[in-house]
């Protein structure tokens, strides 16, 4: 089964991105951007705006795509599309499935267990503050 998902990088005018800790399967434990799956008869700036309300708190300007990848998961395969956005108000806090959210600097990223592949990714997309 193919799924179709959505991520938001969010950088802040301090050069930071944000990162929610993953609460559950796929990636528990692991930072990565917000985002998940698009839901039927949702566009995928609609999900991107849904989900990082869910998982940080924060409200979102939707930006361009960034770029995708395809991930393989427990029983489907998962088409990620990740997007640009900007933060629009609201209060950082962790919610839903992410355990913790958290802005980090670039440096910062090497230290933490992330997502197979996202540096990888944000870095050849020019993505990363």
């Amino acid at each position: 089964m193919r799924q179709r998902c959505v991520g938001a990088v969010i950088a802040d005018g301090a050069g930071r991105i944000l990162l929610i800790r993953r609460g559950h399967p796929p990636g528990e434990g692991l930072w990565s951007v917000p985002g998940g799956r698009v839901e039927p008869g949702e566009t995928d700036a609609e999900a991107v705006v849904r989900e990082v309300r869910e998982e940080t708190g924060l409200a979102v300007a939707v930006g361009a795509l960034l770029g995708s990848v395809v991930r393989e998961g427990p029983g489907a395969t998962y088409d990620i599309f990740d997007y640009a956005a900007t933060p629009a108000g609201g209060t950082l806090r962790a919610g839903d499935d992410a355990a913790d959210a958290a802005w980090f600097a670039v440096p910062e990223l090497d230290g933490l267990p992330m997502t197979p592949g996202l540096v990888d990714a944000l870095t050849e997309w020019g993505a990363l503050p």
